[in-house]
């Protein structure tokens, strides 16, 4: 593809972050290119799922991607015979964002390419140059890096077995949950969050009746949602700085409210908190409190939880808190020891199958993307502090780079909160309207 002064902006990325930014360009007048060679462009992982049972974590009246109309997903959930309070299927989001992609594709500022990006690389005098899979290549003034959550990194265990599934979104993790359906064997999860939800809500209903291990170094899961009374705070009566004296403080919240209520009172507050504390304190919250604030941040619809506590009850599912010891090839299975947390003894088993749900890629340096891997290496980009994503500044442009600009999960060591569709919506618009003042539109 040649330089096209129509197609200004780079959005390299399908998922909600890219076709959010890309969207709101369209509707600034700003023309883009969208490239994604996923084959869910407009879905993403997280809406490109066909499972029924999987379903928003959130309600629908949060879930609107334009932060300027706030019930725009609920009329369409009210016009389909839903209401604003319902967890819907995630598969119904996914139209919802497609048919946000198909809207700026119709206004003719918005071009899509269902290839992967390969390398970018700056342009003399200015922009960058894209290198797609086809061999061609996409000339743009601005580039936007919206790659989305990337796949865990591989597991230090079974490595070259078919019953080692290292990516539980991709084609592998769908093969395995058929052939699990069928001959409803055991299966270890590793990592026992929101992924392994999604593991467990597929395996039953494909029809698994087989036993399903989930094991994590704590043990911890996703709580549910329920109601709750909320009781916001100010900002400034929550401690600053300290990570022991913030969690000493949500402990006495917690008391005087309730923890929901205490948790989702730090909500409006999450991304300057964090960005208040010292890299130490960053680090010391990443290292010791992420798991336990990430199950009782990020909750799971009621439906689902009942779920997950009726599998536990009929002795289909265990939740274990503890480290895998050896995992050995044996015939057509793998042999799997584990010690149990707070115990010397080793718990040996076989299962079919063993499933990495550990969560998205936390390490920068360690992505698989080419095209990031190709600017990490280049000095293009860089880490962050922490090293778990991309090094931004306060507009989300990435440092040490002209006219490039992150989105969602690549932002996270600066916003921290910034993989949810509320903190995302916002991100977009605001990265929409910086790219249009760079560009002098």
């Amino acid at each position: 593809m040649k330089s096209d002064r129509r197609l200004p902006v780079a959005v390299i990325g399908g998922g909600f972050s890219g076709t959010m930014v890309a969207a709101q360009l369209a509707r600034k007048g700003v023309d883009a290119v969208l490239i994604d060679g996923s084959g869910r462009a407009g879905l993403g992982v997280a809406y490109s799922t066909r499972e029924p049972a999987h379903v928003l974590n959130v309600r629908a009246d949060v879930m609107s991607a334009w932060p300027e109309d706030l019930e725009h997903f609920v009329r369409l959930v009210e016009q389909e015979g839903g209401t604003r309070h319902d967890f819907v299927q995630r598969r119904q989001f996914g139209r919802y964002l497609k048919a946000i992609l198909e809207e700026g594709m119709a206004t003719g500022r918005l071009r899509l390419v269902e290839r992967q990006a390969l390398s970018a690389d700056p342009r003399e005098g200015g922009g960058w140059t894209v290198g797609i899979e086809n061999g061609d290549v996409i000339e743009a003034k601005a580039l936007v890096l919206a790659i989305g959550n990337q796949p865990p990194e591989p597991l230090p265990f079974g490595k070259g077995s078919t019953r080692m599934i290292n990516n539980p979104w991709g084609a592998d993790a769908l093969a395995a949950v058929e052939d699990l359906a069928v001959s409803h064997e055991d299966v270890l999860l590793v990592g026992t969050g929101l992924t392994m939800v999604d593991a467990v809500l597929s395996l039953d209903a494909a029809g698994h009746r087989g036993r399903i291990v989930g094991l994590s170094r704590r043990g911890l899961i996703p709580r549910g949602h329920a109601e709750f009374t909320p009781a916001p705070v100010d900002v400034e009566d929550v401690p600053h700085g300290n990570v022991r004296a913030l969690w000493r403080w949500l402990r006495r919240r917690r008391a005087e409210v309730g923890w929901r209520a205490a948790i989702d009172a730090l909500r409006p507050h999450s991304q300057r908190l964090w960005q208040g504390l010292p890299p130490g304190e960053q680090k010391r919250f990443a290292r010791h409190a992420r798991p336990w604030w990430d199950v009782h941040r990020h909750r799971i619809a009621p439906e689902v939880a009942q779920r997950l506590h009726e599998m536990v009850a009929e002795g289909r599912l265990e939740i274990v808190a503890g480290r895998i010891q050896s995992v050995q090839q044996d015939g057509d299975a793998l042999a799997v020891a584990y010690r149990r947390r707070g115990t010397s003894r080793v718990v040996e088993a076989r299962f079919a199958y063993m499933i990495n749900c550990t969560g998205p890629l936390g390490t920068i340096s360690r992505t698989r993307d080419p095209m990031l891997k190709g600017m990490l290496a280049d000095g293009l980009a860089r880490p962050d502090q922490l090293g778990i994503a991309l090094d931004v500044d306060e507009r989300s442009r990435v440092v040490g780079a002209e006219r490039a600009w992150a989105m969602g999960p690549l932002t996270k060591g600066r916003y921290w909160e910034i993989i949810a569709v509320p903190d995302i919506r916002y991100q977009a618009a605001a990265v929409a309207e910086d790219i249009a003042m760079e560009l002098g539109r």
